[in-house]
Parts: structure tokens; C-alpha cells; sequence
């Protein structure tokens, strides 16, 4: 499921307040220890803010992963090889003005004749292949399962434990949020009219003289809310959004009697049953924005004068539309990833993730054909701000089964960091796990391409994973002599080790290195991972 947009981790903040993933000398940068880097005290500019995955931590205090740098200093006018990259995901805006430059066409079928040219056993697939039909909304895993009795009956008691539990707190939520509403709604009138003015600002509500305690209380009710934005009317938008999302959760993915797979026609639990889909991989509503978003962060056009630069400056985007609004089916996930390989993705981002997968092998076995066909595959690491080593929080799909040895050496987990270096450096929301998760990246705020032209901040370890693929891409294309299996290694070992202590899971209480939080240990550094590229692709450095 894709649990990444806005809205939704907005909304669990509200509800906490209100709640009433040696190199020997290789690396150049940062300074010798990274951990003396002085913290930054002012806050980000607007254009710090736009691009602060790009930036540097040795130049710029803000831990980005050195892209200008790298462009800068290494890439310069060096094009490279093209390298496509699939976005396993939600859909693609595939008219968008930073996007439509970038994607991949697969030039030996020809648009709209109904035919599957090319016999690769999808028709019409122009930009990709769309596995969801004209579905859209959907439930989640472990609520199918107790629909359609999948499971055992441990699973299933504990699904359905799951669902009582989630159902409840959406119903609760929803019922606060909207009390909330109203309560600002009703502050806002009466501050108006107490102000004379139809807008007011945070120094103005500040400033009131109240006399009576129903108008203190609209001051305190006021102040509180711009604590979460600068302004009442994007409060109001923001709680709205929050109402709307859990309106979802109980028409949609909590629903027991709901079924969103009815109009796409097939069986999702019979991997034979393939005559399914179209060759449309547009996203189908403004919402369906996460692909959007995705795509951008990997390879919105570089310095075209519009609105967002993607880490990536030679890539094809391959869109394929396969995670609906609740939880994707396993069968869409394997068939998406074999799609991609068969159709020359190098790269797969997966933004995705959930906690039960009744078919779980159908995606492992996909993920080892991508690794025996030299593809990477990159992964969000989940946002509970949970550690994934516990069996208690499983998070699929992974490379392992139940922390074993990794079945497939393809596989990047990432987990997503926030513009703060420091103590607060891996973001609260963020999954982490020795075992689990690889490495971390730049994920909270992340400022990327939207549907209809636009574009929008949004936080998560979906963010955080294209960044690690669009730096894949990178250094794939510089580098096109190396393996899947290299390229996973170089982002790993010339990532920078951050030793300090970081918060783990907004819990002020639990603290730990980020060697004691990822296999690598590190964040991803694009102008290191170049750095060291070279010196693996020219023999002069065994990995």
C-alpha cells in the first residue's frame, strides 16, 4: 500500500498532538569525521527546501546526497548510457511537462490498434502496462483475506484482530478530526468578525485582546493549529484531507464487504489467470498522485527552467501501474517486476509495502528473476517507524525470510531521513532494521512532480527510495560495465557513516547509530558512489 502521501502522515501527526537503511580512504567528502559537521540553526530557504536531497553536508550542513555536487565536479557534460528505470507504483501522469521528455516508449508497438505487436504478451504497452484495469480504490491484504477466508486460522484470527483494532481507531479519528473541524471553522468566523478583516495572521491572533472565555478559547483553539501550518485556511485543508482519508480507510481498505477488484475482471489470487489489464498506465484521478511523485524525484528533467530537478539525467521512466489506493496484490507485483526485466528496465522502484502477502512467493520468485536478468531493485522501507528485525512488524517484500540469509543480491531497502542533520536526522516515520533495512536516503518533504502540471512536497520512505534509484541510474549510466550486483554494493559501502546517536520512531527514548539500524550504516552520497564507481569499473577496486 502506498502509505507515503501527504495527508496520511500529516494526519498521524494531528493525532499525536490533538490525540486528546571501511573504504579504505576512497571517500573525498564529507570531512574526515562527518560527525563534527556543524549542525544547521537557520532554517531552509525556499530553494533550500525544493532541493535539499541534492545538496551536501560538508558544504551546506543539510544532509542531501551531493547531486549538485556530483554534476558539478564528476558528471559535468558527460551524458552516458540511457538507463531505464520502471516505477512499479500507482501510475504515471504521462502528460506532464517535467515527465514527458523522460519516458520510456516501446517503439516496436504501434499506439491504439488493439494488437500486441511486439508479442510480448501485453497490448497496446506504449509507455508501460497497467495491472490494475480501471480499479482504483481497495482493500488491504489482511482485510481481503478474512473476506475471501485466505489463510490459516492463526493468520486469519490475527488479521481479523487487526481489522477490529484499525477499524475502531479510523472510526475514532475520523469522529475527532471532524470535531477539530468544526471547532476551527467556528474560531475562524468569530476571530474574523472579533478582527474585522476576512484574513488575519498568527501575530493578529497573537495580539487579541479577549475578553470573554468563549473568545479565548477561539484564541487558543487558533494558536494551537498554527503550531501544524502558517495559515487557518491550510489548517482547514489539511483536516479536510484528514477526514477524507479516513472516510477512505473505512469505505475502502477497512471494508470486509467492499470488493475494488470486481470491474478489473480477474481472478488476483490465480497466478494463470494473466488476461487482465491494459496498456494504459496513466494515473486515473488527481489523487492517484504518488507515481506522479515518484517518477519526478528519479528523473523530472534537469535545469529545463520548470519546476523540480530529478536526481537522474539520463533515464527512461517506464511507468507500471500496479498499487492501488489500499494494499497491492502479489500477483500484480510479480508480474509488474517480470514485466519490467522483460522489457529492459535496468532499475525497479518499488514504493510499496505491506504487512501480510498470502503469495509472497510469487514476489520472491520475481525478484530472483530480476537478479539472475541484472536488475536492481529498489525498496521503501515502510513508514510505522517500526523496526522490521522484529517479526512482529513484517514488511513485504523483502530479500529475506524471516531475517535470514538474503535469497537475491539485487534488493536496496531504504529508509528515509529529514533535512536536519543531527539527532533527528532519520525521519520519525521512517522503519529501520539492521537485518532489514540497507541504507537511508532523503525522504520527509521531498518537493516533486504532481499531476496536471504540478508539483508538491511530500514525505516518506517512498520518497526516500527513488532517490537511491535515481542515484543507481546515475552511476549505472556513467558506468554501464557494471553489475546489479556492483551498483547495490557501491551505494552501500560510499554511503557516509553517520555515527551519532538519531531517534528511532519519534521516541525520544529510543536512540541508536544508524550502524545499529541498516546493514550499511550510512546515507546514500551520489558524488561518492561515482567516486567509487570509477574505481570498480576501471579494476581499481574489489567489491
Amino acid at each position: 500500500m502506498i502509505r507515503t502521501i501527504t495527508k496520511s502522515l500529516l494526519v498521524f501527526s494531528f493525532v499525536a498532538l490533538l490525540g486528546c537503511g571501511g573504504t579504505g580512504g576512497l571517500i573525498l567528502t564529507p570531512v574526515e569525521n562527518i560527525d563534527a559537521v556543524p549542525l544547521k540553526i537557520s532554517e531552509l530557504t525556499e530553494a533550500e527546501k525544493k532541493n535539499w536531497g541534492h545538496l551536501d553536508l560538508a558544504s551546506d550542513t543539510i544532509p542531501g546526497m551531493s547531486v549538485d555536487k556530483a554534476y558539478a565536479e564528476i558528471i559535468k557534460n558527460k551524458k552516458g548510457k540511457k538507463i531505464i528505470v520502471a516505477v512499479l507504483d500507482s501510475g504515471i501522469d504521462l502528460d506532464h511537462e517535467d515527465l514527458d521528455g523522460v519516458l520510456w516508449t516501446n517503439s516496436d508497438e504501434k499506439p491504439g490498434n488493439n494488437k500486441d505487436d511486439d508479442n510480448n504478451g501485453y497490448v497496446d504497452d506504449i509507455h508501460g502496462y497497467n495491472f490494475l484495469g480501471e480499479s482504483y480504490n481497495e482493500q488491504l491484504e489482511y482485510v481481503r483475506m478474512l473476506r475471501l477466508n485466505i489463510g490459516d486460522q492463526t493468520t486469519l484470527v490475527k488479521a481479523k484482530a487487526k481489522l477490529d483494532e484499525e477499524y475502531s481507531s479510523a472510526q475514532q479519528n475520523k469522529d475527532r478530526y471532524e470535531q477539530i473541524l468544526q471547532a476551527v471553522k467556528n474560531a475562524d468566523k468569530e476571530v474574523k468578525a472579533f478582527l474585522g478583516k476576512e484574513s488575519y495572521t498568527k501575530e493578529d491572533v497573537m495580539g487579541m485582546e479577549a475578553s470573554t472565555e468563549a473568545m479565548q478559547r477561539n484564541k487558543s483553539v487558533l494558536l494551537q493549529m498554527y503550531s501544524f501550518k502558517e495559515s487557518i485556511p491550510e489548517v482547514i485543508e489539511e483536516l479536510e484531507d484528514g477526514i477524507t482519508y479516513f472516510t477512505e480507510q473505512l469505505n475502502y481498505n477497512l471494508n470486509k464487504d467492499f470488493d475494488g477488484r470486481k470491474i478489473v475482471g480477474d481472478n488476483p489470487y490465480d497466478y494463470n489467470d494473466t488476461d487482465y489489464g491494459n496498456g494504459n498506465p496513466n494515473n486515473r484521478v488527481d489523487d492517484e498522485s504518488h507515481g506522479t511523485h515518484v517518477a519526478g524525484i528519479i528523473a523530472a528533467e534537469r535545469n529545463n527552467g520548470l519546476g523540480a530537478n530529478g536526481v537522474a539525467n539520463n533515464v527512461e521512466i517506464m511507468s507500471i501501474r500496479a498499487v492501488p489506493n489500499g494494499d497491492e496484490y502479489d500477483k500484480d507485483i510479480a508480474r509488474g517486476i517480470r514485466y519490467a526485466v522483460d522489457n529492459g528496465a535496468k532499475i525497479i522502484n518499488g514504493s510499496f509495502g505491506k504487512s501480510f502477502s498470502p503469495n509472497a512467493q510469487w514476489v520472491y520468485d520475481a525478484i530472483k528473476y530480476a537478479a539472475d536478468n541484472d536488475v536492481l531493485f529498489v525498496h521503501a522501507a515502510g513508514n510505522d517507524g517500526a523496526n522490521l528485525d522484529d517479526p512482529a512488524n513484517p514488511n513485504y517484500p523483502n530479500d529475506q525470510i524471516n531475517n535470514g540469509a538474503e535469497f537475491a543480491d539485487n534488493v536496496i531497502t531504504v529508509g528515509a531521513l529529514d533535512p536536519k542533520y543531527g539527532s533527528e536526522l532519520v525521519a520519525s516515520y521512517s522503519n529501520y532494521g539492521k537485518i532489514n533495512v540497507d541504507i537511508f536516503a532523503p525522504g520527509t518533504d521531498v518537493y516533486s512532480t504532481y499531476p496536471n502540471n504540478e508539483y508538491e512536497y511530500s514525505p516518506g520512505t517512498s520518497m526516500a527510495a527513488p532517490a537511491v534509484s535515481g542515484v543507481a541510474a546515475l552511476v549505472w549510466s556513467q558506468y554501464p560495465d557494471l553489475s546489479a550486483k556492483q551498483v547495490k554494493k557501491i551505494i552501500l559501502n560510499s554511503g557516509l557513516p553517520v555515527k551519532t546517536k538519531v531517534v528511532l520512531g519519534g521516541d525520544n527514548t529510543k536512540s541508536a547509530s544508524l550502524a545499529e539500524i541498516s546493514t550499511s550504516g550510512k546515507m546514500v552520497n551520489a558524488y561518492n558512489a561515482l567516486i567509487m564507481a570509477s574505481k570498480v569499473s576501471n579494476g581499481q577496486l574489489q567489491l
